[in-house]
């Protein structure tokens, strides 16, 4: 019991009503705010596994970030993580938080295809691949549809077979062995479809970038609709990040 109210106090209830405007309960790193105090700018570089981090000036890219927090750790007057999730865009550049600035991540509508808007603003199918993932990230994708998160109430779920799909989840780095099935998978989903990588791995390759054994080849011929970051992305970024995507091109209308 003491066990079980612990938990309750750190987590505090689970089930969100309202997916839009919640704060994240427990320990959770979003969207960084990086201050113009001066520092050792060649340090700071230093201490990033990925590279996300760069300086002149200062700017973390967060398709790059593990939101490990070192940084943070280390400069803790010159960034900030925050626990703002709505970080998911379809602009890769919009990733990229620079110093001094605290305008919040949003999607650009002028790059939302206008057949999302009209073939799926009220019912959205996923097939989700892992290619090459460690498993994080598939969980969390799990997760969005369970009775705390509740995707399914805005009619988007994942499904088995991608000829049941609209669009296609992408976890992982890509392998070389995973390359091959992904652009299988991706030519039995019906057109229009959509493509959304999920995480770090996916968006950039991650601490994995450089590895031999990794092929980022589909990403070169096929148009991205949304970069959802994390390691692993949170339920609330991706949630909120796919109901922008949908929803964006209606509400203009």
């Amino acid at each position: 019991m003491i066990n079980n109210l612990k938990i309750l106090l750190h987590q505090r209830k689970q089930y969100l009503p309202d997916v839009t405007t919640v704060e994240v309960p427990g320990i959770f790193r979003g969207l960084p705010v990086i201050s113009q105090e001066m520092i050792a700018e060649e340090k700071l570089e230093d201490c990033c596994p990925t590279g996300a981090l760069s300086t002149l000036p200062v700017q973390i890219d967060l398709g790059k970030c593990t939101f490990c927090g070192e940084c943070a750790l280390r400069y803790p007057s010159k960034i900030k993580f925050t626990k703002e999730y709505k970080i998911a865009t379809n602009s890769r550049e919009r990733l990229i938080v620079k110093e001094g600035l605290k305008k919040p991540i949003h999607l650009d509508p002028a790059l939302i295809r206008k057949e999302i808007g009209k073939y799926f603003s009220g019912s959205l199918k996923l097939r989700q691949v892992s290619a090459g993932g460690d498993g994080s990230c598939e969980l969390e994708l799990g997760a969005c549809g369970n009775v705390n998160f509740d995707m399914g109430r805005f009619g988007i779920e994942f499904v088995a077979s991608p000829r049941h799909a609209d669009g296609l989840v992408i976890t992982g780095p890509i392998t070389q062995n995973m390359a091959e099935p992904l652009q299988i998978c991706y030519d039995a989903i019906p057109d229009p479809k959509i493509i959304i990588l999920a995480g770090t791995d996916a968006i950039s390759g991650g601490i994995f970038a450089d590895s031999p054994a990794v092929d980022r080849s589909f990403l070169d011929t096929h148009t991205i609709d949304l970069y959802v970051p994390g390691n692993p992305i949170h339920p609330l970024t991706f949630i909120n990040g796919v109901l922008d995507l949908i929803r964006n091109r209606k509400e203009k209308k």
